[in-house]
């Protein structure tokens, strides 16, 4: 079983979930493209937040520069051959996280979206709850449908912002799979405690 996890944008609480979601699954995590090492990238992110660093696979690129993949690319001297990007094979499993949104460039000629198409496995799209998220979160399961990408539903992060949720589940025709609130401390246990309370793990089995 493989679930990819996607955005309506960057820094919305994506690897936060994707982290979250690999725990509860006892899963492998792959993040295919990592541009932007500062702090170690999402790998040393989800590791902090407790998942083994023995069931992170590397990733296919890992790209200095902080911006789209496709343009940190460029800019490192770095070719991405989509080859390369195909899912890997594991016992069990497996969490694969995207970079920014859903029309995020892997290339000049394939965005994530087209990715997720040709892998064909169910995407969870991580939403923000702030004002904004109607917009961004119609626009990205109207382009993950164009191409067929079967979207498993959509997982909020912020404060309850309950007509805005309910909206979009309606409005999208996704289900509503449930919302991680702002965590302080976030660490491997509040995160885990509050996934359990926010989430039923079945959704994603």
């Amino acid at each position: 079983m493989t679930i990819v996890v996607t955005g309506t944008d960057t820094d919305i609480g994506k690897t936060v979930f994707a982290a979250a979601l690999t725990m509860a699954l006892g899963a492998h995590y792959w993040k295919p493209v990592q541009a932007g090492t500062d702090e170690g990238g999402d790998v040393a992110g989800v590791t902090r937040l407790g998942v083994p660093a023995a069931r992170c696979l590397p990733e296919a690129y890992r790209l200095r520069t902080p911006c789209s993949p496709h343009r940190a690319a460029e800019i490192d001297g770095v070719k991405i051959d989509p080859a390369r990007l195909a899912l890997p094979v594991v016992d069990g499993p497996l969490v694969v996280e995207g970079a920014g949104g859903v029309l995020v460039p892997v290339t000049r000629e394939l965005l994530f979206a087209d990715l997720f198409a040709r892998w064909g496995r169910p995407v969870v799209l991580v939403a923000r709850t702030g004002l904004g998220t109607i917009n961004h979160s119609l626009l990205s399961i109207e382009a993950l449908r164009a191409r067929g990408v079967p979207v498993l539903g959509v997982a909020f992060v912020g404060e309850a912002v309950e007509d805005s949720e309910a909206t979009i589940a309606g409005v999208g025709g996704v289900k509503r799979l449930g919302r991680l609130p702002k965590l302080d401390p976030l660490d491997a246990g509040t995160l885990a405690a509050a996934f359990a309370t926010g989430f039923d793990v079945e959704d994603f089995r």
